[in-house]
């Protein structure tokens, strides 16, 4: 056997062309969705990602405008930003790329930014929100491989669903997101015992756990759809937290890269759109 990859970019290119065609119907009302992006310090990942966002922008037929301020800024000098931007009508969507320097809360610049414009869905209102299932937007990772999910013909509905890793922007909402279509989800974490057997009894399993190749071929049910959510560096190279092996085994897989990354960023792109049309 051999695994079916889920082609991330080529999905993300056709919802980016559907993004489009409702950006131009809503030009016809007199608004652009425009997103803020805000970059703090010099960090080299950071950097890669605003690009890519500033680009889909651009795919997307958006407004955008990016701040890049220096390490050193005060926590009260990007809560100021927050604000300004806050209030600004050509801005619908706000996010500020993470991690922050040390010397700035993380939780309260994501407290300050307006619930309505939090593109990332990290507000805790929004998080309590995908809670209850009545939500706005969705964090942009767990929304990518729900897309992906769907567009492969894969439901969660009755199926046991193993996320391993219990992060606020992937883990959790992840399980979630799952747990809301119905799936019979076990989340998974560094304290759990005997995870090789959990993972084996998945039909869905999502890998979120930030280490390379940690998922091998024995932890994985035959034919099951394996998710890839880990971007590690291995050797200069980029990774997953699944061993390529593991397409062996797998009925689906999601390559690294190309799999989930590319749908991160197309649903940030989703959710500004929303926040515009709201």
């Amino acid at each position: 056997m051999s695994a079916i990859l889920m082609d991330g970019k080529a999905l993300s290119a056709k919802v980016r062309g559907k993004i489009l065609e409702e950006t131009h119907r809503l030009e016809q009302t007199g608004v652009r969705p425009g997103l803020a992006v805000i970059l703090v310090g010099e960090d080299p990942a950071s950097q890669v990602y605003v690009r890519n966002k500033e680009k889909a922008c651009v795919e997307c037929g958006f407004y955008s405008e990016k701040y890049v301020l220096p390490a050193e800024t005060t926590q009260d000098e990007l809560l100021g930003l927050v604000d300004e931007l806050n209030h600004n009508e050509r801005i619908h969507g706000i996010l500020c790329q993470l991690p922050l320097p040390k010397q700035i809360s993380e939780e309260a610049v994501i407290a300050a930014i307006d619930p309505k414009k939090d593109v990332d869905a990290f507000h805790p209102s929004n998080v309590g929100r995908i809670m209850i299932g009545d939500y706005d937007f969705l964090p942009c990772t767990p929304a990518g491989v729900m897309e992906l999910l769907d567009e492969y013909g894969i439901d969660p509905k009755g199926k046991r669903c193993v996320v391993i890793g219990r992060s606020n922007i992937v883990g959790k909402p992840m399980s979630m997101l799952l747990l809301h279509r119905h799936g019979t989800v076990t989340i998974c974490h560094s304290r759990t015992e005997n995870l090789a057997e959990i993972c084996r009894e998945a039909d869905i399993l999502v890998a979120a756990v930030g280490r390379a190749n940690f998922v091998t071929p024995d932890m994985v049910k035959p034919g099951a759809a394996v998710i890839d959510v880990g971007m590690n560096r291995v050797d200069g190279k980029l990774c997953g937290d699944v061993d390529p092996a593991v397409a062996e085994v797998a009925g689906y897989m999601t390559p690294v890269p190309g799999g989930v990354g590319p749908m991160t960023i197309t649903m940030l792109m989703k959710n500004t759109l929303k926040a515009a049309q709201k």
